[in-house]
């Protein structure tokens, strides 16, 4: 069997913790307006050009994004950095893209990289069946959840599908005793109003339990959006600004009320 994979990310030290490798799998049932990786939310390979200058002439070079991967060759990839992985006590994650989109392939891999003794870690949207997550929760070690707003229909608006069944999973995920981190994007003028916050940290209290361990404060940026204009599509996001280090230092305090620990970043 073969998955469907658009980056690995060697050295990652923002997917879960010590040092990584992130494998980026390829589809995804969500439409964010803020994503910083579309080139993901396909299931299928495609086509990206890229801009390339040298002096003063403009290169465009066709580029596939997506590459077929056997579990084995992801155990090769890994095991090149296999002692300082061990020793920076770090591991393998699975980000996207969404990897329960790719759910036999996800199960293989990490029964694989648990077999071979790594720390795994599943970055997800929550949208999958809960079966799929059931499936693979014996073979991971920890879930990095993104939970984006918590009004439905405002949910379907920004990404395209409701957060019914993903905060379900989410629920599910506590219930199982499994580590669980937080990831909260933070938009200005989508999600950071005083009401939708005031929700939040009343979620997260009342969700409060041992292995919830962190909640991530992933401030919004326009690093991908020069992706887009690659994969010619419309980029959504031009009149929103990024939130400032001192909003985020004041969102940090407000979650800290939660009892559990808030971190700004990955």
């Amino acid at each position: 069997m073969k998955g469907l994979i658009f980056s690995i990310k060697k050295y990652s030290v923002h997917d879960g913790p010590g040092i990584r490798v992130t494998f980026f799998m390829k589809g995804c049932p969500l439409s964010c307006r803020w994503c910083h990786n579309p080139e993901g939310i396909s299931p299928l390979q495609e086509s990206v050009v890229q801009t390339r200058k040298v002096g003063d002439k403009e290169f465009h070079v066709a580029e596939t994004a997506g590459k077929y991967y056997d579990v084995e060759e992801l155990l090769e990839i890994a095991g090149k950095d296999r002692i300082f992985i061990q020793k920076k006590e770090g591991g393998i994650t699975f980000s996207g893209g969404e990897p329960l989109m790719q759910p036999e392939f996800l199960l293989e891999a990490l029964t694989a990289f648990r077999e071979n003794g790594y720390h795994t870690a599943v970055d997800t949207s929550g949208y999958s069946s809960p079966e799929n997550f059931r499936t693979i929760l014996p073979f991971t070690d920890l879930f990095l959840f993104d939970i984006k707003h918590l009004d439905e229909l405002k949910h379907i608006e920004l990404t395209g599908v409701s957060n019914t069944g993903i905060l379900e999973n989410f629920r599910l995920i506590l219930k199982s005793g499994r580590d669980i981190m937080v990831r909260i994007p933070v938009v200005p003028g989508i999600n950071d109003d005083d009401e939708h916050l005031k929700q939040l940290r009343g979620f997260f209290s009342e969700a409060a339990c041992f292995n919830l361990r962190k909640i991530s404060l992933l401030p919004y940026h326009t690093i991908g959006s020069s992706k887009y204009r690659n994969l010619n599509l419309n980029y959504r996001m031009n009149d929103t600004k990024q939130p400032s280090p001192e909003r985020m230092k004041e969102l940090k305090e407000y979650f800290s009320a939660t009892g559990i620990k808030v971190k700004i970043g990955g």
